[in-house]
């Protein structure tokens, strides 16, 4: 996940055509009871528990509003275990998934990720947030809820107005580059306009619209963060690309502090 320090950025207007919900997978139902009581005993806004297109779900929101959701993956999906964490392991989030957007109208994001992008559309459930709508889901069959994303349909909604505590785009895996860019002539042979290959250092990525006008990524796996510092140190330092390694004192010199529990 990507976070911008923005400290000026008015707050979002919730509305549609907007990503609404990040998932976090957890491993299970007693993941889910153990965050609760983390987040009462931290002040955290909260849901409670509850069951929501099968699965066990515990929505939440940080301070800024950002909606959040832990969600029991039941064991689907990759995760790796961090010894240094302060969760305990059978408790640590394992991975991203599944991204809730809500458009006013489902048909061409339909065309886009079932013809274009290769997902299938999986199933339905009714949005508890507007019983009369249903959330229709896409992904890829059995891969669980690390490569899903559901749609909520509410034309009842005006259109979100960016800003602190909203989503800015959903980013996509590519494994290798060879692939990644193969994706930026398919979306350009179709008509789809793309920022083309842009150099991240750690991983290359593609920007696109779907139709709704939601940003969508498409990231690569690698070189990954491991290309300069070994994986037992990531996070011990501020790591910068090359490029702006030249600039690391005057960087660094107006960071803030993170505040962690």
């Amino acid at each position: 996940m990507t976070f911008f320090d923005w400290p000026t950025t008015p707050q979002e207007v919730r509305g549609s055509h907007s990503i609404t919900r990040t998932g976090l997978r957890v491993g299970g139902a007693s993941s889910l009871h153990w965050w609760t009581e983390r987040f009462t005993a931290l002040g955290v806004p909260h849901d409670g528990v509850s069951q929501r297109d099968g699965r066990g779900v515990l929505d939440f929101e940080d301070f800024e509003g950002q909606r959040l959701a832990l969600v029991d993956d039941g064991g689907l999906g990759d995760g790796e275990v961090w010894a240094e964490s302060p969760i305990p392991t059978d408790h640590q989030i394992r991975g991203l998934g599944p991204v809730t957007m809500t458009l006013t109208q489902l048909a061409p994001t339909n065309v886009l990720l079932t013809r274009v992008m290769g997902m299938e559309a999986l199933r339905t459930y009714l949005n508890p947030e507007s019983p009369q709508e249903r959330v229709h889901v896409f992904g890829m069959e059995g891969a669980g809820p690390a490569a899903e994303v559901h749609i909520a349909v509410r034309p009842d909604l005006r259109l979100a107005r960016p800003g602190a505590g909203g989503v800015h785009h959903v980013a996509l895996r590519v494994p290798t580059q060879a692939e990644h860019s193969a994706w930026d002539v398919r979306l350009r042979s179709i008509g789809i306009q793309t920022s083309g290959i842009i150099d991240r250092y750690y991983f290359r990525s593609i920007y696109f619209r779907e139709p709704n006008g939601i940003l969508f990524e498409l990231a690569t796996d690698g070189p990954g963060f491991t290309v300069d510092e070994p994986l037992e140190q990531l996070g011990e330092r501020l790591a910068l690309p090359p490029f702006l390694e030249p600039h690391r004192a005057d960087i660094e010199a107006h960071l803030k502090p993170l505040k962690t529990t």
